[in-house]
């Protein structure tokens, strides 16, 4: 349900939340390593995200990048919404343009709980939540490891 770029995105955001913490700018370099990610397609996302004002870039010897507003106001939703636009929110499962209650398509009512259910847990979890996870060692951004 979400595209690539956006789960790349989501780890990105968790990974520099968990540096955050202590105040830390990350570089392009260990945040796509941290994400399993390439550099120039981290470095394509970290620009959407620093347009859309969730992640803040410095250059320079001490520059970085870094969580622009505090963890505990940035929910998942809006890192979707910069990401992917909001067809996930709103979005038809089989892509017609047209997919309402009144004209619903094949699978409609089944996608629309399961989308209703995605868009309530996306729009009511923030970063801190998710970042908390991954800094006391219960969640992990890649297989086997909670490399930070």
């Amino acid at each position: 349900m979400l595209s690539k770029t956006c789960k790349y995105a989501i780890n990105a955001m968790i990974y520099m939340a968990t540096r955050s913490v202590a105040g830390e700018k990350t570089g392009l370099k260990e945040i796509a390593e941290a994400i399993n990610s390439p550099q120039a397609f981290t470095a394509k996302i970290l620009q959407n995200l620093v347009k859309d004002g969730l992640v803040s870039s410095t250059k320079g010897p001490h520059g970085g990048f870094c969580i622009k507003r505090p963890t505990a106001e940035i929910f998942l939703a809006e890192i979707v919404a910069s990401i992917d636009g909001d067809q996930l929110f709103i979005g038809c499962a089989l892509g017609l343009e047209k997919c309402t209650e009144d004209h619903p398509c094949a699978v409609h009512y089944k996608f629309k709980a399961v989308r209703d259910h995605l868009t309530g847990m996306l729009q009511t979890t923030h970063l801190e939540d998710v970042s908390d996870r991954v800094i006391t060692g219960l969640s992990f951004l890649k297989t086997g490891t909670n490399k930070r």
